[in-house]
């Protein structure tokens, strides 16, 4: 008995599938359309902007970090890329290359800040987030940003599967997904992003480049922000200069839904895929439920200190 209970995942790993699995159950007795195939379709397009995201946040996250800017990057990069189209005739790769090349500028100097002048993290994105919100407010004058070329609307096109239709855009996160797994489990660079978050000193007398792995991490988390600009405009159709203001906080819940530890070096990123979900079934379902958006965000925040107040019980009982 004792050896079967040895070979399962712990509780921290099961967790939150555990709670998503639990949440489809009660949403289904709530309402006949949440188990329909459409309804689950929607729920990965409304969650494939946060979901991108949460993968920047994650790695950023696991060196014990935090990225209080990613949303409002992401909403700089959107804007960047629709006028560069709109207004001086880009092409859409070109355009959607300079609104990624803006993402992953903050992330360097986010990086650059934190390795190099050793600022925390709290306070150098908490300083990016107001320098992005407000370059995004004055580049695009406050206003939607709309006539834009096909080309950058194409991630937000559908393909049937049976009598489904599946945004591209999903598609494009589940692979994401998939390759940062990979990455972070497979590859010496991602394990070296556990072992920063696990004993940033420890790791540099190992011979590892610390900065150099922090410093990647940031600048590839401003990369994901870029992706999810791209996802956000083939979504809406438009670069909204108010995009981000809910993005930002739901990607560090689907972070800490997912199980990685806001103390760094333990986490998984599928999980941060399961936490997105979680946050997506919740606002699908209470939608279908007729509860309002206020109840949905109290509820959110309940989920996120359950899974906070767990994690810390988690590492006490580990101690």
């Amino acid at each position: 008995m004792s050896s079967t209970a040895s070979k399962l995942p712990p509780l921290a790993t099961l967790g939150p599938f555990i709670a998503l699995i639990l949440a489809c159950v009660f949403f289904a007795t709530q309402s006949e359309r949440f188990l329909s195939a459409q309804n689950f379709a929607l729920i990965l397009q409304q969650v494939m902007v946060v979901a991108v995201i949460a993968i920047g946040q994650t790695l950023v996250i696991l060196t014990a970090g935090i990225d209080l800017s990613c949303g409002m990057v992401m909403a700089l990069g959107g804007i960047v890329m629709t006028k560069m189209a709109a207004d001086y005739g880009l092409s859409a790769p070109v355009a959607i290359a300079c609104g990624m090349a803006v993402t992953m500028l903050f992330g360097l100097i986010n990086g650059l800040l934190v390795t190099k002048i050793k600022l925390p993290p709290f306070i150098v994105t908490l300083g990016t987030l107001n320098i992005a919100f407000a370059a995004t407010q004055l580049y695009s004058g406050a206003q939607t940003i709309t006539d834009i070329p096909a080309g950058m609307t194409a991630l937000g096109n559908t393909f049937q599967l049976g009598q489904t239709a599946i945004v591209w855009g999903a598609v494009l996160m589940l692979v994401l997904y998939l390759v940062t797994w990979f990455a972070l489990r497979e590859t010496a660079p991602g394990r070296h992003v556990y072992a920063v978050g696990n004993s940033p000193e420890a790791t540099r007398l190992t011979g590892i480049a610390t900065d150099k792995v922090l410093l990647g991490v940031y600048v590839l988390a401003g990369l994901f922000y870029g992706i999810a600009s791209v996802l956000s405009v083939a979504r809406t159709g438009a670069g909204d200069p108010n995009a981000g203001q809910t993005e930002n906080l739901d990607a560090i819940s689907a972070v800490v839904l997912g199980g990685t530890s806001l103390f760094g070096g333990r986490g998984m990123i599928l999980g941060t895929l399961v936490g997105a979900l979680i946050v997506g079934v919740f606002r699908n379902g209470l939608t279908l439920m007729g509860v309002s958006s206020v109840y949905q965000i109290l509820v959110t925040g309940i989920l996120v200190i359950l899974a906070v107040a767990t994690d810390q019980l988690s590492r006490k009982g580990v101690r």
